[in-house]
């Protein structure tokens, strides 16, 4: 393999642990039907991969909810709402997240090969660190170990869609270029990030927020559903900008092979 690349820079609840990204779709939904809302699949997970309080904020300030909690709530919703409501959603997620840190099927073969190769491993996210700080030494416990993570903690708060967690991440991991690096998410936020850092960008299907499904509920799915389901998540992440799109992460080292 040729120099291109220096780093590949990972998600983690979708990407690389946690088959669906279920631990945070769990706790927002909860957080919700606690303020008489009760927000579909695709509004939970329509703002996956921001920072978690952005993620609320988005969520409310949707048409539908919002005109729910004007309802239920008398007046349309404020920042001081977006607060009460991630008041309630942190303790709930941080109460699960240990159970949500196994890694994906393929990861762990992905980034020893990739290591193989001379590649260093980075990582962003959307948990902030305090969440962190559960899921690192979990994952670690389970197999997974990146050189580098960071949370919009470490940027000002300034998560997904800006830049700035990956250049954070070229700068800790030494890489010489915004061309020398990737990055791989399950979600169009992850795609975003990506394309602003100007990083060559890729979406993962299998286990995605975006594809929404367990792992159970995907390989129950007939081969043409699952092919049909694939279509559509690899669809939404080219028209987010991804440069490509794998299945499975154990298609990534000989995507980049082919690449370089």
């Amino acid at each position: 393999m040729t120099k291109r690349f220096e780093a590949v820079i990972f998600d983690w609840a979708g990407t690389t642990v946690d088959y669906g990204c279920f631990a945070p779709v769990r706790a927002f939904q909860e957080a919700f039907r606690e303020f008489g809302i009760d927000p579909t699949m695709d509004e939970t997970r329509k703002p996956m991969g921001m920072l978690k309080h952005d993620h609320i904020n988005t969520m409310l300030h949707m048409e539908r909810i919002a005109r729910a909690w004007e309802e239920e709530h008398g007046a349309a919703p404020t920042d001081k709402d977006v607060d009460d409501v991630y008041a309630h959603f942190e303790p709930k997620l941080l109460s699960i997240l240990d159970n949500y840190a196994d890694p994906k099927p393929g990861v762990l073969d992905a980034v020893a090969a990739l290591r193989d190769r001379g590649l260093k491993i980075g990582s962003t996210t959307g948990y902030t660190d305090k969440m962190m700080e559960i899921v690192v030494p979990k994952a670690k416990e389970n197999g997974y170990d990146p050189d580098f993570w960071i949370s919009p903690d470490g940027t000002n708060g300034f998560g997904r869609p800006y830049p700035y967690m990956i250049f954070r991440n070229l700068e800790k991991l030494g890489v010489s270029s915004v061309h020398a690096a990737v990055k791989v998410g399950d979600t169009l936020s992850d795609i975003r990030e990506g394309k602003n850092a100007g990083v060559f960008t890729i979406g993962v299907i299998e286990g995605s927020s975006q594809l929404a499904m367990s792992q159970t509920e995907f390989e129950a799915l007939s081969d043409a559903d699952k092919d049909a389901a694939r279509t559509k998540a690899r669809e939404a992440f080219v028209a987010a900008g991804a440069d490509a799109v794998i299945s499975t992460m154990s298609e990534l080292p000989t995507l980049l092979d082919q690449i370089a």
